[in-house]
């Protein structure tokens, strides 16, 4: 689902990581299930998505290992930094997820939490793991890219 032109779409945490380790073949957004105190860290900026991902269990979707520190002002109303948290799609969402997960050997990862509007959303990747000469072949791609540009404005001046 793609966000509205009129929305506000700010990211507050990125998992920069997720793109190096897998090949990201498909992108959807989903919302995702907070406590108040989570919404106030994570506007804060206080989150790792580094280990998170999600899984299709009883269909119903769930984000794992998603680190979202205790809030400051939180008192006794702060809440479990790694708990679940229940991921927002439709039925038939899930339902291709599921398939494709166990199929094809996918895995369902963040790439990144976004606050559009007034709500706070994950991006998720259909993703492959990258094997070590995949992750040398695009370091070598973005290394190549980088000296035909340097080479190009050498060039221009």
């Amino acid at each position: 689902m793609k966000p509205r032109p009129d929305e506000d779409r700010r990211v507050l945490v990125a998992n920069r990581k997720a793109r190096h380790d897998y090949e990201v073949i498909e992108t959807l957004e989903a919302g995702l299930v907070l406590v108040g105190t989570e919404v106030k860290s994570l506007r804060a900026g206080r989150a790792n998505l580094g280990d998170s991902y999600a899984v299709i269990d009883n269909n119903e979707a769930w984000l794992l290992q998603l680190h979202i520190s205790p809030y400051t002002q939180g008192n006794q109303f702060n809440h479990d930094p790694l708990r679940k948290r229940k991921l927002l799609l439709h039925k038939s969402q899930i339902r291709k997820l599921r398939i494709r997960t166990q199929e094809k050997g996918l895995t369902i990862v963040p790439l990144a939490l976004v606050l559009v509007g007034k709500r706070v959303k994950v991006d998720l990747g259909l993703a492959r793991g990258k094997r070590l000469y995949d992750k040398r072949e695009t370091t070598a791609k973005r290394d190549a890219e980088r000296e035909m540009e340097r080479a190009v404005r050498e060039r221009d001046r």
